[in-house]
């Protein structure tokens, strides 16, 4: 846990915010060293405010805060990344809000993670180059977010007896976080066959890079079964749904019409 003193500087992405009182508004932020904060910004809803422009959803901000017993105020904001191409597209607006709500939902207070914090700036970045092939993208930031924050599905070896898992059908079982072997997946209760082909896309995804992932090219159906596995996942980890998800499928629905 960082130590903060009266007043501090710290590096911000805005998270989500909600109005507060007339003319307040409070942040939730992620930072490199603090991990997940609550702030409140103080009259940032005023036409005259300076700060506002600065502390917009998804911008990268350096801020001046000052401690105080409820939020902590942000008295200074300066843009650092305003994304504006990302902010200008409303499928990209739909990523961002998604991948803003995983680090909102696993990012913890004053808990340094700050490999989260460059994957998350890293995202925004990617969302924001206008890069093809976001839904390959997202799948790759989701298998390595559970990686930081301790919930990595186990694809290589049986969760059973440990032995490595052969290039045969295996067994899914999400609720256990992993894949069982034959032998062992067929006596254990809740699994669901998994081919070869899948599980070698699913581990290729969970420990390369993205420069690395980027080049596969993968069938809609394929794509779209590594998405079923890794939401249902994430439900199951974080024992909710995911308000974004709703956003971002409609925008997708609407975007496949003839």
């Amino acid at each position: 846990m960082a130590e903060r003193s009266h007043t501090y500087r710290t590096q911000a992405v805005i998270l989500r915010r909600r109005d507060y009182s007339e003319a307040d508004r409070i942040l939730t932020v992620y930072t490199p060293r603090l991990g997940k904060v609550e702030l409140i910004a103080k009259g940032v809803r005023k036409t005259t405010s300076r700060k506002a422009g600065h502390l917009e959803l998804f911008s990268h901000a350096s801020l001046l805060v000052a401690q105080a017993r409820t939020w902590d105020i942000v008295t200074e904001a300066t843009t650092m990344e305003s994304f504006l191409h990302l902010r200008g597209d409303l499928d990209c607006i739909g990523w961002a809000g998604y991948v803003c709500e995983l680090v909102d939902a696993f990012g913890s207070a004053d808990d340094e993670n700050e490999q989260l914090w460059e994957m998350l700036l890293f995202a925004l970045r990617v969302l924001d180059s206008g890069e093809v092939g976001i839904d390959l993208f997202l799948r790759w930031f989701e298998l390595h977010l559970l990686s930081l924050v301790g919930f990595q599905p186990e694809f290589f070896h049986c969760l059973a007896c440990g032995d490595e898992l052969q290039a045969v059908t295996n067994y899914l079982g999400l609720a256990a976080g992993g894949v069982f072997c034959p032998r062992c997946g067929e006596a254990a209760g809740g699994t669901e066959p998994i081919e070869a082909g899948l599980l070698k896309i699913l581990r290729h995804i969970q420990r390369s890079s993205w420069t690395e992932v980027r080049a596969v090219q993968l069938r809609p159906q394929t794509l779209q079964s590594v998405e079923n596995i890794l939401y249902r996942y994430l439900l199951l980890v974080l024992e909710r749904q995911l308000r974004s998800v709703d956003f971002v499928r409609r925008l997708r629905a609407v975007r496949n019409q003839p």
